[in-house]
């Protein structure tokens, strides 16, 4: 890019004013000139997961930001987005967005970044689909990147997004993934503990996220308001195409923050999943999953996902070595009440140390550290691991789907991309999964189709 890169001067005042007309000279069309250290951001993705990054990085205390731009495909999420943030204390001051900034449809990514410059935050929460394509283009506009994960959901968007990575570590460009248990401060001392040695060598872990319906995983049919796009979209979590799914979207973050205290990924996974009793439901969901993940050096990881009602509710993830155990996260994400036991036993006797209360919230130190890495210049990049944790995962599932065991190399390698012209919708596209024969959706079938994960 030509245009002076603001993030190199954020830090210096004196150095954004000169910048300032260079830029403003440059983008004449632009909304905001840089004459001093703002911050602008811009949210792609207004559903809660979006609105809650917004609300967080307007939040951070280390220099003035600002939401200047909003864009989705939904008005209704635009709007509600829109009044939460606006509406809310503390930080609904720092919220910029007049109507003819609040921008709908496929192509409103072009537009939010396009009002932002160089130096300045976007913020992908759109459904996972999109995020290589909005990830290319932040790039080009050399933008600052806030991404939601899973940051991929098949092989060959995992693939790609390490490449276009590239370009962003070769601009400098800070790049944050939303798995913001790494900066869990109680999980980060938790895992120098297990590196040190304190509970042996680490021969098991065991991953739980077992709860009633969840998100939009569980999608009724579509009754005709809305077309298939629009309906899919809506249910993304129902849609393997979309989100990856319930195992990509929810089991992601303790997969990764076991394999985080493991320091390593698995090579190969087996797994097992099923459907019951789906009542009217329409998604391509399993109704529950059990995957064994496999380390180089024979060590396990077991992960158990369930989304069924009346069930015991388990949300928690668990390290097991020769000399000792420990607990990574107690109930949900935060807090993570770490701690580690002298036995395999979770009782208070042999309980040896434990992270004092309470821990700062990780969705908050997450964006802390993001904007500090900014203003700093300091090199964060977070892509790599992003995408490592997804494609893992994803492994996982894949393993479920097919019935199959298979290598975390086989599944980079693998062919299925579940939607390979996503860059071209738009709102009167059609779905890139349709209605099969039977007016369903095609389910994935182990055993029957084994080397992909739905026909």
């Amino acid at each position: 890019m030509t245009n002076p890169n603001r993030r190199q001067f954020l830090a210096t005042t004196t150095k954004a004013a000169a910048a300032a007309t260079t830029l403003a000279a440059a983008r004449p069309q632009t909304v905001h000139a840089a004459e001093d250290n703002m911050i602008r951001v811009g949210l792609l993705g207004c559903g809660g997961r979006g609105t809650g990054a917004a609300i967080n990085a307007l939040t951070v205390d280390n220099g003035p930001m600002t939401l200047v731009a909003m864009g989705d495909v939904s008005e209704n999420k635009m709007k509600s987005s829109y009044t939460s943030l606006s509406e809310k204390k503390k930080i609904g001051t720092k919220v910029d967005v007049p109507e003819e900034r609040r921008y709908i449809g496929f192509d409103a990514y072009k537009k939010v970044m396009d009002t932002l410059e160089p130096g300045d935050v976007v913020i992908l929460a759109t459904p996972a689909a999109f995020r290589w394509v909005h990830y290319s283009y932040a790039i080009e506009r050399g933008l600052n990147v806030f991404m939601e994960k899973p940051v991929t959901i098949d092989a060959p968007t995992s693939v790609r997004m390490l490449e276009i990575n590239k370009a962003a570590m070769a601009k400098n460009l800070k790049v944050a993934v939303g798995l913001m248990c790494r900066h869990c401060v109680a999980r980060q001392e938790l895992f120098d503990r297990i590196q040190n040695g304190e509970i042996g060598d680490l021969m098991m872990l065991r991953a739980y996220r077992m709860a009633g319906p969840t998100g939009s995983a569980a999608a009724p049919p579509n009754t005709g308001d809305l077309s298939e796009l629009m309906y899919q979209i809506k249910h993304f979590h129902g849609f393997l195409w979309l989100s990856g799914g319930a195992v990509s979207d929810f089991l992601i973050h303790n997969i990764d923050e076991s394999c985080w205290m493991k320091n390593a990924w698995p090579v190969k996974a087996i797994a097992c999943g099923g459907r019951h009793y789906r009542g009217e439901d329409v998604d391509q969901n399993f109704d529950v999953y059990s995957i064994e993940y496999t380390f180089d050096d024979g060590a396990k990881l077991l992960v158990d996902g369930r989304t069924m009602p009346g069930c015991k509710r388990e949300f928690a993830s668990f390290a097991h070595g020769t000399k000792g155990s420990a607990v990574i996260s107690t109930a949900s994400h935060t807090p993570a009440k770490a701690r580690i036991y002298s036995g395999q036993a979770f009782e208070k006797d042999n309980l040896t140390w434990e992270f004092p209360q309470p821990e700062p919230n990780p969705y908050q130190v997450e964006w802390d550290d993001l904007v500090a890495a900014i203003r700093n210049d300091t090199a964060y990049n977070e892509v790599e691991r992003g995408v490592m944790a997804s494609a893992v995962t994803s492994m996982g599932r894949m393993a479920a789907h097919t019935g199959q065991e298979i290598t975390l190399d086989e599944f980079m390698k693998h062919d299925h991309e579940f939607a390979p012209n996503v860059d071209q919708l738009t709102l009167d596209s059609d779905s890139p999964l349709q209605l099969n024969a039977q007016g369903k959706y095609n389910v994935p079938m182990p055993g029957l189709v084994k080397n992909r994960e739905y026909l």
